[in-house]
């Protein structure tokens, strides 16, 4: 089983198809859990004409039969509230000429709050389109003594039902045979009804018919949940959650961190000792080995933090959180909805703009897109650690936690607290722009996530996160190598600024400092002296641009040329060069703390600025977003560098 290619809507690759079936189903339901069992975990991703709502598409192969499936966004009800859920309905309606109708519909509802899924099912099956019922969470029902007869229930709706329990492959044997041929399934003699009350009496009917026992509430749940929504217990929990989050990404990934360092080094000195050619055993060894390397060196830390964000996702903490967040989320205007698209946006900022169009309110969503961006995503990650490291010794404690980690925290807690800020100011821009409507959020049963699909969530995000290494860093790391370098220099030149042409430490010094990357960063000093940085700092922002993890491999380029005997600690020993501060340590406790604060608002993530024009269909707020994000990240980078000047 594979995925299939994709395409916009409207081109959607079924070419030799032998059906093309839609996934329909509530959130938490196990619909993307069935999906990715049919299409073999791997979802292949498109848009929707008009929005940017995602469409995940994939192939599964049945005997001769090749068969298509979409899964669509997740909904209680086709009378949509949301983007996403209006894709859903746009999607069921054959009349919709913007979107292809499938030529069956793949229904899944959760056996333990069956009475609540009813009332989806009846407007499914009013589309007039081939249903098929897939029971999800059956053994989870029994388990609670409950019960349901599926064959009488099949009956009842009048439609093919299939018992699946978490998506295993082994038990979708009865699923896949029917996949096939949507056009064979068993259709209702009647319609459901659509009016209110006459659903409630078919929904009635059907649970009777099929003698259905509702299963006993989750003791263990129940008794979890006393203490993780308590509005006390709960908050103190989730805080204390947090804050051992980053003291185990520290405390676990950083002797992985020293190896991958090592090879690194070890990997770029063989490069200079073996490549005779000068310029090109520079540009391997200090460019991409060096740059890149700079890099990838922690990916131990992004592994960590994606095994831990799927682990608490898997186990359904993340839902208790959002509901949680609810009330503090009010305090700033939004809804617990909008917690889940700010919690997205650790990973990334991307996902977490994208998550947006599940918020009804207008309003929100463009608050809740502003605010995202400040959120401390993975691509920071790296940014802090190597700041981290020159700021904080990895010895030091504060009391039994050890400090690079409290500051970590510190540094994730002002992003948050930033962001709900924003979140605020926002909202109160765009109040009376959107409908306000209740918040409404299904608490899944705490479960063990599964280790394969926890794995694979985690190899997909360091693939990406590699792959974006492996493109944008290393063509940006590539072009600073030869603004670093460029214009050549000779003996001759070495030897009329008084240095020794034997000498690499001080040619490659000479070289850097005179270079046109150095004649740019001395450009724009003007901009960030205030700041205590210098030019190497200024080109290193500029290359974030790009991506900000840019800013670590601009320094492990600079430290390289600097000292290529011991580019590892060059960033520690680097002097200023010029100015009022000239022969003194360049990375002092003020200018780390100004560059922290600086890279905690600042907006360095040209692909960010790209979703944002795409979700809110303008220039105008990405334009908006760049801009203040920019003057706060100056002003309290000056307001940082400021403080910690005065007390040092």
């Amino acid at each position: 089983m594979s995925c299939g290619p994709h395409g916009g809507a409207g081109s959607l690759d079924d070419h030799g198809s032998d059906a093309r079936l839609a996934l329909v189903g509530s959130p938490n339901s196990g619909k993307t859990t069935l999906f990715n069992a049919l299409t073999g975990l791997r979802a292949k991703t498109g848009n929707y004409p008009g929005v940017t709502v995602a469409r995940y598409e994939g192939r599964t192969q049945v005997g001769d039969h090749d068969v298509l499936v979409e899964d669509l966004p997740g909904t209680y009800s086709l009378d949509a509230i949301s983007p996403d859920e209006q894709i859903v309905a746009d999607v069921l309606d054959p009349e919709d000429v913007t979107t292809d109708t499938p030529d069956g519909l793949v229904v899944t509802l959760d056996a333990t709050t069956l009475r609540r899924s009813l009332g989806m099912l009846a407007q499914v099956l009013g589309t007039d389109l081939p249903v098929c019922v897939v029971l999800t969470f059956t053994d989870e029902l029994t388990r609670r003594q409950g019960s349901i007869d599926i064959d009488a229930f099949s009956r009842a709706v009048g439609v093919p039902v299939v018992a699946v329990v978490g998506g295993r492959r082994r038990e979708l044997g009865a699923l896949r045979e029917l996949l096939p041929h949507p056009d064979q399934w068993t259709t209702p003699a009647l319609p459901p009804p659509a009016d209110g009350p006459e659903v409630t009496a078919w929904i009635e009917s059907v649970l009777s018919t099929s003698r259905y026992r509702l299963p006993r509430l989750d003791d263990r749940t129940r008794r979890i949940d006393a203490v993780l929504l308590h509005p006390v217990w709960g908050t103190l929990v989730f805080f204390a959650t947090m804050f051992a989050f980053f003291q185990v990404i520290f405390t676990v990934a950083a002797p992985l961190q020293d190896y991958v360092q090592q090879f690194f080094d070890h990997l770029a000195g063989l490069v200079r000792d073996h490549v005779g050619i000068g310029w090109l055993a520079s540009f391997l060894g200090d460019a991409m080995i060096g740059g890149v390397g700079g890099v990838l060196v922690f990916l131990p830390q992004i592994a960590l933090l994606f095994i831990l964000i799927a682990l608490l996702e898997g186990v359904g903490y993340m839902a208790r959180a959002a509901f949680l967040m609810d009330k503090i989320m009010s305090v700033a205007g939004l809804e617990g909805r909008a917690f889940v698209a700010l919690l997205s946006s650790l990973a990334c900022a991307i996902p977490g703009i994208m998550a947006t169009r599940t918020l009804p309110s207008t309003r929100d969503r463009l608050a809740t897109m502003m605010a995202a961006p400040l959120m401390t995503c993975s691509a920071r990650l790296p940014v802090y650690i190597l700041l981290t490291g020159l700021l904080v010794d990895s010895s030091d404690r504060v009391g039994p936690f050890g400090a690079q980690g409290v500051v970590m925290f510190a540094l994730y807690l002002g992003g948050a607290v930033s962001a709900m800020a924003t979140a605020w100011l926002f909202s109160r821009i765009g109040r009376g722009t959107g409908p306000l409507l209740p918040f409404y959020m299904e608490m899944p049963p705490y479960r063990w996530p599964s280790v394969r699909s926890m794995s694979l969530s985690v190899w997909d995000a360091c693939k990406g996160f590699v792959r974006k290494v492996g493109v944008i860093i290393l063509v940006t790391t590539a072009a600073l190598w030869l603004l670093l370098n460029l214009p050549t220099r000779g003996d001759s030149d070495f030897r009329a600024a008084g240095i020794d042409p034997n000498d690499d430490a001080a040619t490659s010094s000479y070289v850097i400092e005179h270079s046109a990357g150095a004649a740019v960063g001395k450009f724009i000093a003007p901009v960030f002296a205030p700041l205590g940085f210098d030019w190497r700092i200024n080109i290193g922002i500029l290359a974030s641009l790009s991506a900000r993890e840019t800013f670590v491999a601009t320094l492990g380029q600079v430290g390289a040329a600097e000292n290529p005997d011991d580019p590892s600690n060059a960033l520690s020993t680097m002097r200023v060069t010029s100015g009022e501060r000239i022969g003194e340590p360049l990375f002092t406790p003020p200018v780390l703390a100004a560059l922290m604060v600086f890279f905690l608002y600042a907006l360095q993530c040209m692909s960010t600025i790209g979703v944002m024009r795409r979700e809110s269909g303008t220039w105008k707020w990405p334009a908006i977003a760049f801009g203040y994000m920019f003057v706060l990240a100056w002003v309290m980078a000056f307001a940082a560098h400021t403080i910690v000047a005065a007390v040092t």
